[in-house]
């Protein structure tokens, strides 16, 4: 018995240590295979990791373009800010048109459209939407928080930041008063030159848009103040047309400043701008314009002569800013910036008409005042805030 529990005893050492054996063998095998494996999978992901990368480098650089969408109020063609608008996105399409898609659209003259039009490119494939002027204001602050994922800039005015979530406006205005300023610093240096179509009177005249306008009495302001850092005792005679498309009504009340002494007229009414000039061709008297360099606008014909200059706001110049900034993603969306002399945003057209047909002393007067403002030893008031009591009295003062 006990021999036999030995023997047995043996056996099952024996094939103990058989199975151990064949036990080790099996792990080693499985874990060398699970190395490899293992191995494998790293290489394999590896890989697959690369070639996404370049997948997504071949897709960035290859990418959808952004779409830029501009909505006028009015029509292009009014030699004025929507033209100025138009060649800035003409230069954004030249100069970034690898990366931005752009559309115009003119949206006309009916108010009653205004909305319907911003409605339809926020329905679009628009990813970000340009507009301007007081009269898309309210639209704005109404559509855009309907699309959080569209973006929207609006120049020349601001938007109620707390009206609601408008983290994706950005708006900006223009110093137009310092601009205009310089306008006036102009028209007063040159009522009281030898220039060939001025006279001996020290006036000259201003044809705002609407007077109910915080951007249009903010040039009328700037305008007065320049005039009067040149001769305090000027007369500014200072008309409102009601409209900034009735060009014809325009014309009449430049034609009656004109026939009332003055001998230079800066115009500040959008599209309507066009009857001023018309009238200054006419009686043969100077016209300082607005926006954009008008004078281009006349190039070859008889008006360009009298447009002696033009206050200029770089609403193409912003406009291309912005959606630099914006692909940069550097634009602030949710804020408001205002944009003045310092920024290169406002000031005078240099050309050749300007730098032929006015004389060098006025020219250098100008400059001067220009500097003084740069350097802050000069400042502007701005009709935005001012109450109605004291602009009513900057402006009837000046008459």
């Amino acid at each position: 018995m006990k021999k036999k529990f030995l023997c047995g005893a043996a056996v099952m050492a024996m094939t103990a240590s058989m199975l151990f054996g064949c036990a080790g063998d099996s792990a080693e095998e499985t874990t060398a295979a699970g190395k490899e494996t293992s191995a494998e999978a790293g290489a394999e992901k590896e890989t697959e990791a690369k070639e996404d990368a370049e997948k997504k480098e071949t897709e960035a650089a290859s990418g959808e373009k952004v779409k830029v969408t501009l909505l006028v109020t009015g029509s292009f063609g009014d030699k004025a800010f929507n033209d100025s608008a138009q060649a800035g996105m003409k230069k954004i399409e030249s100069d970034m048109g690898d990366q931005v898609e752009v559309e115009m659209i003119e949206m006309g003259s009916d108010k009653t459209k205004f909305e319907g039009s911003m409605l339809d490119a926020a329905e679009s494939d628009a990813d970000i939407i340009i507009t301007g002027l007081w009269d898309m204001k309210e639209i704005t602050e109404q559509v855009a928080p309907q699309y959080p994922d569209k973006k929207f800039i609006i120049f020349d005015t601001d938007v109620d930041y707390t009206l609601g979530d408008l983290s994706n406006v950005y708006s900006m205005s223009y110093k137009q008063n310092e601009g205009a300023f310089l306008a006036g610093v102009l028209a007063a240096s040159v009522t009281s030159s030898d220039m060939e179509f001025a006279n001996e009177d020290a006036v000259i005249g201003f044809v705002g848009a609407k007077d109910t306008a915080a951007v249009i009495n903010d040039s009328a302001v700037g305008y007065i103040e320049g005039a009067q850092f040149v001769n305090p005792d000027i007369k500014v005679l200072v008309s409102y047309v009601g409209s900034y498309v009735d060009s014809a009504t325009a014309k009449e009340l430049a034609l009656t400043q004109y026939s009332s002494g003055a001998d230079c007229v800066f115009v500040a009414a959008g599209p309507a701008s066009v009857g001023v000039i018309e009238a200054g061709a006419e009686s043969q008297k100077y016209v300082i314009g607005v926006d954009s360099d008008q004078a281009l606008a006349y190039e070859g014909k008889d008006e360009a002569n009298y447009i002696i200059s033009s206050a200029i706001k770089g609403v193409g110049d912003s406009l291309f800013s912005s959606i630099e900034r914006a692909q940069a993603g550097e634009l602030p969306y949710g804020e408001h910036e205002t944009l003045g002399l310092a920024e290169g945003a406002v000031g005078l057209a240099d050309n050749e008409i300007y730098n032929t047909v006015v004389p060098e002393d006025v020219r250098t007067a100008v400059d001067g005042a220009k500097e003084k403002l740069l350097a802050g030893e000069v400042t502007v008031d701005t009709a935005y805030g001012m109450d109605e009591e004291t602009l009513k009295g900057i402006i009837n003062g000046a008459q």
